[in-house]
């Protein structure tokens, strides 16, 4: 074997070493960057969850908290009541109006059924007469389907769902009913969050084993805005898996994923 098929034969082996090596680096970044994206996704659906569960802490009991005990013992054991606000103008005997504001509790219901879901009322878009629906209760509503239809100026007008979600209960109405605008014709219900989710652990943040799991920081507080005072929260990932997000970041949405914010109102996520 001479000199030029020695050189060609270690040049093609190298050529293919190399070919190897970049396809294999290209390979691992594409996994690494699909691994990353689909831990930061579970990441970013947790703290959906604990900021829905903070929000509704909050309209219970007046304020937020950084006790993952008591945040959890709430979502579990706490209630949550459904209130309705009615207003009366009435006329004062000098002539002027004042508004008399009443609240009832019409309902109580646990608080992981506030957190977890979320009802719908589907309301007549338009003034007209009835003539059926197109679900029953039990089945599921799709945003964009057909939910009612009603006889407007001779025409049979079918109207479509605005959100999706299971029809909770409907209005009793007959064919020929007169129906206006605004009449509540069905409710819908949506669940919001996976009810299968372990909520004893919360606070810990998803993609890590046991030997090594880390929990979310939280911080909750009551501080002085503008001279009054004001309830904020701040649940943050402390050790990202994207090793470019960091506190020093400039870019909002590239620090470690949040919601909320230690010194403004705000409950806002840096992945939003």
């Amino acid at each position: 074997m001479n000199v030029t098929k020695i050189i060609s034969i270690v040049l093609l082996v190298l050529s293919l070493g190399l070919g190897y090596y970049l396809i294999s680096s290209v390979k691992s970044t594409i996994d690494d960057q699909a691994m990353i994206a689909e831990r930061e996704g579970a990441i970013i659906e947790k703290l959906m969850l604990i900021r829905e569960a903070e929000e509704v802490y909050l309209e219970v009991n007046g304020n937020y908290t950084s006790d993952w005990d008591k945040l959890i013992d709430f979502i579990e054991n706490g209630q949550y009541p459904i209130i309705q606000k009615k207003e009366r103008v009435v006329t004062l005997s000098y002539g002027a109006d004042s508004s008399i504001i009443t609240y009832d509790t019409l309902d109580i219901i646990p608080a992981k059924e506030r957190i977890f879901k979320t009802a719908h009322n589907v309301n007549a878009a338009n003034n007209g007469t009835f003539v059926s629906f197109a679900v029953a209760p039990g089945e599921e509503a799709i945003k964009g389907a057909p939910a009612y239809t009603l006889v407007q100026n001779g025409k049979n007008v079918t109207h479509k769902f605005k959100e999706s979600g299971r029809v909770k209960s409907r209005k009793r109405f007959t064919a020929g009913q007169e129906i206006t605008k605004g009449d509540l014709m069905m409710s819908l219900e949506e669940t919001k969050y996976d009810q299968s989710i372990d909520i004893s652990r919360l606070a810990y943040v998803p993609g890590y084993e046991y030997s090594e799991e880390v929990k979310f920081d939280i911080f909750a507080a009551e501080i002085e805005r503008s001279n009054t005072l004001v309830d904020v929260v701040e649940v943050k990932n402390p050790k990202p898996f994207d090793p470019t997000r960091s506190e020093n970041n400039e870019a909002k949405n590239k620090k470690p994923l949040r919601f909320g914010s230690k010194t403004d109102v705000t409950l806002s996520g840096n992945w939003e």
